[in-house]
């Protein structure tokens, strides 16, 4: 999208890695943070590093003003996260990039929700994705704030074939043994979540992605709603994607929208791009991180809502390794 975005240039410290992207992207390469800024001052930059590295380089940007878009999670740890906040928090330039509730099939669910097509949502369950990303797909249904949270969480093991990972298909298909975590989640207000994760979910075909959201007056699963209407009558519909490229349409292959009940309620808005998914929300992201900074569009995901996300998430790793509920606490980042 070279009419949306310019390419300033990369900062690599690892000169192995910064060869391979200058030959791979042509890309202009700086091996520090003032010769980057020397060549031209970017209207935002993109902190993609370790998570122990994110938190300096993050606050480097910062105290020159420049607005950043950091990867997930903001620091690694609550300790880190506390740190962080209190270094940038209130600088009001920093979002992270949790782009789950920018997927096509997410933002269509939350269009609905927004329409109040379910009612007042009050508990979601998530088996997709793994700690903060679900924690953020679950807060961002349900609205939930920042108050104390309990969860509590259990590790089962069982075995399971892994035909996919992420270097491809894998030519060993015998059953291992793999983590299974559940955990409820109480964010307080009548709101709760559940959290199912395996192990290699991501890749893992064998297991289907559930999302569930239940409301006062009806319930979202996957791609079904069911839900009372005036009368009073219960009525099931779809969500309905509309794919270009099927069959005899010509006109390249595509997502262009997802209806509901012959509404639409997400529009691709890089339609021409075939674009996946993933790739959707992430230059959704990317575009409205411009926005904001332009201050045309709201931000897309502050930094205090990735904190809180990610200690919920820290304290799903914490029940289930001890076997006790825990219960988080009212953070500087919501005062």
């Amino acid at each position: 999208m070279p009419e949306r975005f310019e390419l300033v240039g990369v900062v690599v410290r690892n000169s192995e890695r910064a060869e391979s992207l200058k030959g791979d992207f042509g890309v202009r390469i700086f091996d520090s943070i003032p010769a980057l800024l020397l060549h031209e001052k970017p209207e935002f930059v993109v902190v993609a590093v370790s998570w122990d590295s994110n938190p300096e380089v993050v606050k480097e940007f910062v105290s020159l003003g420049i607005p950043v878009l950091c990867e997930t999670p903001p620091a690694p740890n609550a300790a880190g996260l506390r740190e962080l906040w209190t270094a940038v928090g209130r600088s009001d330039l920093v979002q992270v990039a949790e782009q789950y509730l920018y997927l096509p099939g997410h933002a269509a669910r939350l269009t609905a929700i927004g329409q109040e097509a379910i009612g007042k949502p009050t508990s979601v369950e998530v088996s997709s994705t793994h700690g903060y990303h679900a924690v953020s797909i679950a807060r961002g249904y349900l609205r939930a704030g920042f108050e104390p949270t309990t969860v509590n969480a259990h590790n089962f093991s069982a075995p399971l074939i892994d035909p996919l990972s992420r270097e491809g298909w894998n030519d060993d298909l015998s059953a291992r043994d793999r983590v299974t975590t559940i955990a409820t989640i109480d964010f307080g207000g009548g709101k709760s979540a559940i959290y199912n994760f395996v192990e290699n979910q991501w890749h893992n075909q064998l297991r289907r992605r559930r999302i569930v959201i239940r409301g006062s007056a009806g319930e979202i699963v996957d791609d079904t709603l069911i839900a009372l209407t005036d009368g009073p009558i219960i009525v099931e519909s779809e969500f309905r994607r509309y794919q270009l490229g099927h069959d005899l349409n010509l006109d390249g292959f595509d997502t262009e929208h997802i209806s509901l009940n012959g509404r639409v309620v997400y529009m691709n808005p890089f339609v021409g791009l075939r674009l996946m998914d993933e790739e959707i929300a992430i230059a959704t992201m990317l575009v409205r991180m411009a926005h904001w900074i332009a201050g045309t569009d709201t931000a897309p995901y502050p930094l205090r809502e990735a904190c809180q996300d990610h200690l919920i998430s820290l304290a799903i790793d914490e029940s289930a390794l001890r076997g006790v509920p825990v219960t988080t606490e009212r953070e500087l980042w919501t005062l």
